[in-house]
């Protein structure tokens, strides 16, 4: 008949999202620009930039909110076909690539500053400055002792990826009671992570600015937190699906997808563990 299917693709009806968040995006970046300019006013009003900045900023949060529940709601209607989902693990996949690529870069700029220091030049050329051999960690640096705090974290995300697992297990053999658990388990040690190293953080001696080793040390491990607290807000969702009766033993993506994100975040801070606390901290 006229009309009928003819194949294995979902066509998602048409969505004000994609357009919604690129407005809210544009005003974010508007009020940004607004922010970095402080004597700027609109029509009188000051602080203008922060107000856009937050209004463009809570309009895309929506827009994740709101796209997110009618992707999952075209998984629990069927329209993820097993097509549909090769394409979203393909998406998925590439996704955490970025990711992998994305910390690159921060351990990049790390083992450069620690491989090869040098003090502040005002000038010279290239040769004189790296004539001018530091040391690592820069002088009056006090950094942590991998062993506490550092160690602590690292045993956490590793009993985190655990419960993870057992939490995905239990949903392919259909027990969900296992995948609550192992999800509040997870959840939970993700919250705690975060945490200690808010604790960590507001008991450094040293800031965020001022030399090489404090702006790498805060980017690279300030970054793996903002995606911990994801992660965590990830699991938080599928939780909260697991309660509603979403997921199948044979059809659940959206969890596996979740779990891929959590055994990313626990790999990147074993390097983090290594390279930044042990290696670059001595």
């Amino acid at each position: 008949m006229a009309g009928d299917v003819k194949h294995d693709y979902h066509l998602v009806n048409p969505s004000p999202w994609p357009a919604f968040g690129s407005l809210a995006v544009l005003i974010m970046m508007i009020g940004a620009v607004f922010s970095m300019k402080p004597e700027a006013t609109l029509f009188g009003m000051s602080g203008f930039g922060h107000y856009m900045f937050g209004l463009g900023f809570a309009a895309l949060l929506y827009t994740m909110f709101a796209w997110w529940k009618d992707v999952i709601t075209e998984g629990e209607t069927g329209d993820h076909t097993p097509v549909v989902q090769i394409g979203l693990r393909y998406g998925m996949i590439l996704f955490i690539a970025s990711e992998v690529m994305f910390f690159v870069a921060w351990f990049w700029a790390f083992f450069n500053a620690y491989l090869y220091p040098i003090e502040p030049s005002t000038g010279g050329t290239f040769w004189d400055v790296y004539q001018n051999v530091a040391v690592w960690p820069p002088k009056g640096i006090e950094t942590f002792d991998p062993w506490h705090l550092p160690f602590m974290n690292t045993l956490i995300l590793l009993l985190s990826g655990t419960t993870v697992t057992w939490a995905h297990h239990a949903l392919v053999e259909g027990n969900r009671e296992a995948v609550k658990k192992g999800l509040w388990l997870t959840v939970i040690l993700g919250a705690f992570f975060s945490c200690v190293q808010a604790y960590e953080y507001s008991h450094a001696a040293f800031g965020f600015a001022g030399n090489v080793y404090s702006a790498t040390f805060y980017m690279a491990t300030g970054f793996h937190g903002f995606h911990v607290l994801v992660g965590t807000i990830f699991l938080a969702v599928c939780l909260g699906r697991v309660y509603k009766g979403h997921f199948k033993p044979d059809h659940h993506f959206g969890f596996e997808a979740a779990a891929w994100y959590w055994h990313f975040v626990d790999v990147v801070w074993l390097f983090l563990f290594i390279c930044v606390y042990i290696l670059g901290g001595a």
